[in-house]
């Protein structure tokens, strides 16, 4: 079995190790409707050689209420084996998407069981910019066995996080842009209010980031949690608009060891549309 090096690998490695028999590479962008962009019809255009389209758009579970929930597991499972990634294959991630998609995908996959899964540092802007080569149309692969998964472990439900306002037992930290957390007026993004969960921290996603979309170093990150008032020993719950870049928050705590962190997979989306949630606007309590 080919050994990650660790859970965020380079393009160099990459490159030496793309083509191993039990590795896959999948492309986990997805876009927000603003960005008007087409995933699939970018992936087919030019990718890296051997990766196959996840859908990652696709991938919510629609018999949910909440708002582009996580996928079922027998629906993971069954996107995966029709792209010909059988049980026990190392899954390597990346995007092309200015909201780090990637990391979305790699909380559904860790939380449901996968665990031999790594994202591409950079993702395919770092490819591409290092003139590395691209392949078009798109890869053809036997379907395989589907695997066997598990519900997704560490996520809140609305019911947990008004609980939650009692006891105040997890942090809570925003992965969104301060604008909208501490801001009034609408949402740009999803519609609704501006606003945040009472209590709730915020750390923009972008702040784990370097300018190229690469992760910053683990003493950084350490460094950034506890700028916004997170204490790393205590439980936190990642939340955002939609449950993706609160899952670029998530895989940041994993690359420092912190690896029982939470998502509120409804967030925003979901808090914002019902009129019995509290709810906060302006600065910080």
């Amino acid at each position: 079995m080919t050994q990650l090096p660790a859970d965020l690998v380079s393009t160099e490695w990459l490159a030496a190790h793309g083509d191993a028999p039990d590795l896959v590479i999948l492309d986990a962008s997805h876009h927000l409707p603003a960005a008007a962009r087409d995933a699939a019809a970018e992936f087919a255009v030019g990718h890296i050689p051997g990766a196959r389209f996840l859908g990652l758009a696709s991938l919510v579970d629609k018999t949910s209420g909440v708002p582009a929930a996580l996928p079922r597991p027998d629906q993971l499972a069954e996107r995966l084996a029709l792209l010909g990634v059988a049980s026990g294959t190392t899954i390597i991630l990346y995007d092309d998407s200015a909201i780090r998609t990637a990391a979305r995908a790699w909380f559904m996959l860790r939380a449901s069981g996968w665990d031999q899964v790594a994202i591409l540092d950079g993702g395919l802007a770092k490819w591409r910019g290092e003139h590395r080569p691209l392949e078009t149309g798109v890869t053809d692969a036997a379907p395989a066995a589907p695997a066997q998964l598990t519900p997704a472990r560490q996520v809140r439900t609305k019911a947990q996080m008004l609980a939650n306002l009692e006891t105040r037992g997890e942090q809570v930290l925003d992965a969104r842009a301060a604008d909208r957390v501490f801001g009034h007026g609408i949402d740009p993004v999803h519609g609704g209010p501006n606003g945040r969960i009472p209590g709730a921290l915020n750390l923009p996603y972008t702040e784990v980031l370097h300018a190229d979309g690469t992760y910053k170093s683990p003493d950084a990150l350490r460094a950034a949690f506890t700028a916004a008032g997170i204490d790393l020993a205590r439980p936190i719950t990642t939340t955002c608009g939609s449950g993706a870049t609160a899952s670029v928050l998530l895989f940041a705590l994993h690359l420092i060891g912190v690896d029982d962190a939470a998502l509120y997979d409804g967030s925003w989306s979901e808090w914002s549309a019902d009129p019995a949630t509290p709810k906060l606007q302006g600065p910080q309590e």
